[in-house]
């Protein structure tokens, strides 16, 4: 069964011709311009889309799609999601790139090999992401995903390392 991954949001019509206003990730301009193909979702469907052209405006996209050529023809996917199959993702990853869904459930171990917790959700606070630790306490620390702190991440065996830094951790 394929997985879908969100990539964005149709905002709105753009112009008269069809164009969508899309809303997409920070830090993903480069990957977004580069998909030829998405899936926007009604109901419980995945409609594919192809795309005829992507141009940057402000802090959206524009995206014309095949077929999409009137402002009724677009209304329709108005406030829907656009995803892509995740093997599209992947390919897109680099080497110390992780998926969120992968993240989330790790255990989190500190250098000597002491559990720490595990990660429960990753946010971004606009300069780096950050990993939603719930510690042992059942307090939930916030670990900048930074090489200097997260040393390794394992998906195969469920692990995360870090380096337990003074007050990075509330165990109280």
């Amino acid at each position: 069964m394929t997985k879908y991954i969100s990539v964005g949001k149709i905002l709105n019509f753009h112009g008269i011709q069809g164009e969508a206003k899309v809303g997409f990730s920070k830090n993903q301009q480069d990957f977004f311009c580069g998909l030829k193909k998405m899936f926007v979702k009604l109901d419980v469907d995945y409609i594919p889309l192809n795309v005829k052209s992507i141009r940057l405006h402000k802090n959206f996209a524009i995206v014309k799609f095949e077929g999409i050529n009137s402002i009724n023809d677009l209304m329709e996917y108005k406030n829907c999601l656009l995803f892509v199959e995740e093997e599209t993702v992947r390919e897109s990853l680099e080497e110390d790139e992780f998926l969120i869904d992968e993240l989330v459930g790790l255990e989190v171990f500190d250098q000597a090999g002491t559990k720490v917790g595990f990660v429960v959700g990753v946010s971004n606070n606009g300069a780096t992401d950050l990993l939603s630790v719930k510690t042992k306490s059942k307090k939930i620390s916030l670990i900048p995903f930074v090489k200097a702190i997260v040393t390794n991440v394992s998906i195969k065996d469920k692990s995360i390392i870090i380096n337990k830094l003074e007050g990075l951790i509330d165990e109280v």
